[in-house]
Formats: C-alpha cells, structure tokens, sequence
C-alpha cells in the first residue's frame, strides 16, 4: 500500500449561512486528498468559486451532500454539467447526435453522497433543465431507519447517464459506518440534528508508515551485503530477516489524519463516537452574541436568549461549537456558515476582524484550544499528527 497522502488541505469555497453576501458565498468546501479533491456541500455558485479558487474542478470524483436545503445543493446541477461535460438539447425538430453517443455506464463515476432526496433532486433538476451530460454519475443514500430501504423515492426515471449503481446505504448502530473505503482512506456518516435529516461525515485517513531512523537500519543492511532498496519495505512497517538470521522490524504504522465536517446542526451528539481524537473538527457557528463588538446587538438579547433563538432554528452559537470540539478530543478547530451580518473579509477589514475574533474567542473559551474562522477561499493544511 501507498504511504501517506503527500498533502491534504480544506479550502472554504462558501462559508455563508441562509443567504449569502458580499463576502461570503453559499456553503460548499473543498478537501484536497493528494491530487484528488472531495466535496463537501455544494451551493449556488459552487462552480463559479471553484473557477476564481486553487482547486482544480477536473480534479472533483466525490461529492457529499450534508442535507437538501438550497444553500448546501442548489450548485449541484450547475456543477455536475460542468464537471461531465454538459450542454443544452437541440433546437426543436432537429435532430442531435448526442443523443445517440453511447455512455459507458461501467465507467468510474463522480459519486454523490447525501440523505434521501438527493437522487430525485438530481434526476429532476437535469431531466427538467434539459441536460445532456457525456459522463456517468452517481447518488448513494444515505437512509434512516424509518426511511425505506428500496427504491428511489422518485417516479422519475434514471437520467441517461445516471449509473444504476447507487446505494441505499442503511445505519448500523445508529451510524452509517465506511459509506466508502479503499486502501488509503475511509468515509463514515452520522445524522446530526438539524431541522431538516442533516449528515455529519467523518474522514479517515488510513494507517502510515511510521518514522524511519535510517541509522538504526542500514549498518545492519551493509554488514550483511543486503540491497538497501529494502528500506522501502522496512519504511511501510514491514519485517525482513537477513542473511545471518538477523530479523530487522520497520517502524510500526501510526494513525492518518481524521477529519470531521458537520452540516448544519443544533446538536451533533450521534456522531461523537466516530468523530473522537479528530485533527480538525469543521462546525457550524450561525449566530453569535456579541456586545459591545456588534452593533445589531439588541439591548434585549443575553448570550442565553440568542442560543435559544439558533438553537429553535437548528443552529450552533460558536459556544456549542467549542464544547463539541472539547468533548471529542479536536486538534483543530474550524468556525463555518456565518450569518451574513458577519462579513468574511476580516483578512482586509478591521471592523470584520474585530467581529471575527470576538467569535472565534466565544468558541475557545469552551474548547480550551486556538479556534479558526473560516472565509471564503481561505485553505487550511492537515498535517500528520507528531510521530
């Protein structure tokens, strides 16, 4: 197996609550996994953000949907027919041969993940805008337990392009565990409660080599007239035994990075278990009370008054945010989907700073350790934890 992922970095394409703004675009992050780059939420605009971004849109195989409202899916259409190669039908009565292009449905497809209604949401969206798509992709469900285990939950039938490969991925335990895992990396899903079915989707990277002290091994390669090309397997954890009987054991595999990315959410609990000893926990922080710093502070409103109003709209105060961070064991920890009162230029502007790290000081009061605010475009690297 490969080693560890030469780079992995969060780019915040829209950190925008409800509305966006000036300076904050709808909800969509990008997770760059080597030279592959993974979705996170995907709202209106999406596809022009990623135009004026790093991330390489050629680059995008996985898309995962946090839940159906508009500023987290609107983009997904618009994105998919500038990922596989979309256009619009032809003129009435003629004929286009594009219709008549075979698709290999066999073929790798971009694979979108989301709660039930992302695949009516697709095949509704391209079949009423009249899209042709050259390449195939593809919608697994993610269901709950009082959901239906079958079907598509939609009388409209499969796009053209849509491979008939989609699962209905059903919980275990309460969690939706390896939704996708190959030899490198692991997705696994919680419901977190939001006011609409929300997901919570844990990255996880898998075990790496460990750290190689090239003393302690090669004395003993040379002494032995062994070709010191084995220090690669001794480098991925690997044993050998050497002429003389000696056995040399490489260093052993330690953990991969794990990284947390909540949708909306009022109350994350059920995915606590898969999200322990996090690098990075990206959460949700709507709405915050700010006297003294904000001047739409109402003279009325208490820290406990604005909690219960976000928390009514299945929103987190950066407060909830920093206990969640705390409870499981987070690194990192990165603020996301502002209320458009709090502009996202805080980079240039110092008003927008100064609001900015009010809010960021809230959430790490409770969680004990230095909290982000993300902005749009901002991109955060993920290092490996120290050996």
């Amino acid at each position: 197996m490969r080693g560890a992922f030469t780079d992995v970095q969060l780019t915040f394409l829209g950190t925008a609550s409800a509305q966006p703004s000036t300076t904050r675009n709808h909800s969509s992050l990008a997770l760059r996994l080597g030279s592959d780059v993974w979705l996170f939420d995907c709202g209106e605009a999406t596809q022009h953000r990623l135009q004026h971004s790093t991330v390489k849109m050629g680059k995008i195989e996985k898309i995962f949907i946090t839940h159906t409202h508009g500023d987290h899916i609107f983009g997904l259409i618009p994105l998919l027919a500038g990922l596989l190669n979309g256009a619009g039908g032809a003129a009435d009565g003629a004929e286009d041969p594009r219709d008549y292009v075979p698709i290999d449905l066999d073929k790798p497809a971009v694979e979108i993940y989301g709660p039930l209604g992302t695949r009516a949401y697709v095949r509704t969206g391209l079949k009423y805008t009249h899209s042709l798509l050259g390449s195939p992709y593809v919608v697994h469900e993610l269901r709950l337990p009082w959901e239906s285990p079958t079907g598509d939950h939609t009388e409209m039938p499969p796009h053209r392009v849509e491979s008939p490969s989609g699962r209905n991925i059903q919980q275990v335990d309460g969690v939706w565990p390896n939704i996708y895992q190959d030899a490198r990396v692991s997705v696994s899903a919680a419901p977190i409660l939001h006011s609409v079915p929300c997901v919570g989707y844990v990255v996880l990277e898998a075990d790496v080599p460990g750290k190689i002290d090239p003393k302690k091994y090669i004395p003993e390669l040379k002494r032995t007239k062994t070709p010191l090309t084995i220090m690669s397997h001794l480098q991925q954890g690997g044993s050998i035994e050497l002429s003389d009987g000696t056995i040399l054991h490489g260093p052993p595999r330690r953990p991969g990075r794990k990284v947390v990315v909540l949708g909306d959410t009022y109350d994350p609990s059920a995915i606590v278990p898969l999200a322990l000893n996090a690098d990075v926990v990206i959460h949700e922080a709507t709405n915050a009370h700010l006297p003294g710093v904000d001047p739409a502070t109402k003279d009325d409103e208490t820290y406990e008054s604005v909690e219960a109003r976000t928390k009514s709209r299945g929103h987190s105060t950066p407060q909830m945010a920093g206990i969640f961070a705390k409870r499981v064991g987070a690194r990192r920890l990165i603020l996301n989907h502002f209320s458009a009162r709090y502009a996202g230029n805080d980079d240039v502007d110092a008003e927008a700073r100064t609001v900015m790290q009010a809010i960021g000081a809230l959430a790490a009061k409770e969680y004990g350790g230095d909290v982000v605010c993300a902005r749009d475009f901002m991109s955060v690297n993920v290092a490996l934890p120290a050996p």
